[in-house]
């Protein structure tokens, strides 16, 4: 066998069975972690901001970063660690970078991120449209008139 068939049987064995939600840097997430206190063992919340993600196989892994009591903390999660119970994504962010290193040096609403548009929205093709009637109102006899202001298409 060569070297690398062995490595890739050793990746296939260390890799998570119940996959992770899909999320990017910049998503608010809830990273549910096993924390053992002596023979106990409980789960504990760490809710911040995916500021990174590193893929390498079997030693992937996030960063999450929170403000705790005005200090920063960082905390490295490995993808595929038995200690993590689950992920929550709690808010998809809108950036421009892989790496978010500069909300270090951020504070309060400078450190804030714009939410993505039409991710955490249910699919519209999956609700019925109402019809228009004949007189140009909706079965529940609304108009069908736009509210608010018309915004001009570029073509």
């Amino acid at each position: 066998m060569s070297a690398h068939a062995i490595l890739e049987s050793i990746n296939k064995s260390q890799i998570r069975t119940a996959s992770l939600p899909e999320f990017r840097p910049g998503d608010s997430i809830k990273v549910w972690a096993k924390i053992r206190e002596g023979e106990k063992t409980r789960l504990q919340a760490f809710e911040g901001v995916c500021i990174r993600r590193v893929s390498k196989g079997s030693r992937s892994t996030f960063t999450v970063r929170k403000i705790s009591y005005g200090v920063g903390v960082e905390r490295i999660f490995p993808d595929n660690s038995p200690n993590i119970d689950k992920v929550e994504v709690i808010a998809r962010g809108r950036v421009h970078q892989s790496r978010l290193y500069y909300l270090r040096d951020l504070s309060g609403k400078a450190a804030r991120i714009k939410e993505r548009e039409g991710v955490n929205e249910a699919p519209e093709a999956a609700a019925p449209e109402a019809t228009p009637a004949a007189d140009g109102s909706t079965p529940s006899g609304e108009t069908s008139a736009p509210k608010g202001k018309k915004k001009n298409k570029k073509k």
